[in-house]
């Protein structure tokens, strides 16, 4: 989403990350990074309710996650691969380590799901997100938030893509 700019002045671009966790105090650890992400923006940041999700694709009896998606704005000269390095920096702040197992428990899991309307491909970045149209946990809190959001390369907003996503995985909004 880019919005109206002062003159000389580039438009903001709209960030949109998404959240997990399921290790540990998951609801506060989603909560705190929530917090700790609008240091990221320029601007006020939006969140979507936290949601309680099933693992997919993980190890045998993972528990199951606390998911949620922000809102944010880059500042001006901020580029997707500055904010994912800012984005695993904070994930190792919050105790991430390197995986043993792919996709095993983690106090936190922070995606770059899309960049304003950025693509890219290279080996540590893909824009938007290569599965986030495929994941209620992602589509869930991204219809919330972002409803009419078309992500690059999609022709149906959030919302349509949530309704029509032929999936198993249960997603439940958490209460306030």
């Amino acid at each position: 989403m880019r919005r109206p700019s002062s003159i000389g002045q580039p438009p903001a671009v709209t960030a949109y990350v998404a959240l997990g966790s399921n290790l540990g105090d998951s609801r506060a650890m989603v909560q705190r990074a929530i917090r700790r992400l609008q240091e990221l923006s320029a601007q006020p940041l939006r969140a979507s309710s936290l949601w309680q999700t099933s693992p997919v694709d993980c190890p045998p009896g993972s528990p199951p996650f606390i998911n949620a998606v922000v809102a944010l704005t880059p500042g001006p000269t901020e580029a997707p691969e500055s904010l994912r390095q800012k984005l695993q920096a904070l994930e190792v702040e919050f105790g991430r380590k390197p995986n043993v197992v792919r996709n095993e428990p983690r106090p936190l899991d922070l995606d770059l799901i899309a960049f304003g309307h950025e693509r890219r491909s290279s080996p540590h970045l893909v824009l938007p997100h290569p599965r986030a149209h495929q994941r209620r946990f992602v589509l869930a809190p991204l219809a919330e938030l972002a409803p009419d959001l078309v992500l690059p390369g999609q022709s149906r907003t959030a919302r349509h893509l949530l309704e029509q996503l032929d999936s198993s995985e249960e997603v439940h909004r958490l209460p306030d």
